[in-house]
């Protein structure tokens, strides 16, 4: 399929040709949720941890006498049905939250991802993206010129000044073609993609 190729100025000057296995996909969106849902539970890490009631500090003799109270059986006040006492099924640092996502499902979903974003206008294509020197407000005004603004710019190699350029733009990413995610493709209004990137992601989502 044809890509428009656009200009500094936001229009467009020509096209080229993709890939339709990569651009041209239908959208699945239970697809597309696995993968994403994946990719987030896998950066997850594990660093939460709970008590249970061998871990609180609590005395091991028993409250009262079994019997004759009128009250209920207690055996421990480190019961987790006492308040202080330990949980029932405590949480972890050694818990594991990933899940896996086979390599095929996982290029289908980001093809349908990039597809989507083509058919709704929100990605564009340009030659090549440089910015003179690593000032964030010639990056700024570049962006403005083309008529973007929350954007994620994704490129065959991050030149020091646009990365230099981009940290202090809240609503602009700057990544390489083998460091694009799902959730990033999905969060951003716009994405911008230079030629080169594309052809890289044809190699590794092909």
């Amino acid at each position: 399929m044809d890509l428009k190729l656009l200009g500094d100025n936001g229009q467009s000057t020509t096209s080229i040709s993709a890939s339709d296995t990569l651009f041209g996909r239908e959208y699945n969106e239970a697809l597309v949720h696995q993968i994403v849902t994946a990719y987030m539970a896998n950066a997850r890490s594990a660093n939460r941890a709970q008590k249970g009631r061998s871990d609180v500090s609590k005395s091991t003799r028993k409250p009262w006498r079994q019997k004759g109270t009128g009250r209920a059986r207690a055996g421990m006040a480190s019961s987790p049905l006492w308040r202080g006492g330990g949980k029932i099924f405590p949480n972890s640092p050694e818990e594991n939250f990933s899940q896996k996502v086979n390599r095929k499902m996982y290029r289908a979903g980001m093809s349908a991802i990039l597809s989507q974003l083509v058919r709704e206008s929100r990605l564009s294509v340009v030659e090549n993206f440089i910015v003179d020197s690593p000032k964030t407000k010639l990056l700024s005004q570049k962006l403005k010129d083309m008529g973007l603004g929350e954007v994620m710019i994704i490129t065959d190699n991050v030149d020091e000044n646009l990365y230099l350029s981009s940290r202090n733009l809240p609503h602009v990413m700057v990544v390489e073609a083998g460091h694009a995610d799902p959730v990033s493709l999905l969060r951003f209004e716009n994405v911008l993609i230079t030629q080169g990137a594309i052809t890289k992601i044809e190699e590794i989502l092909a």
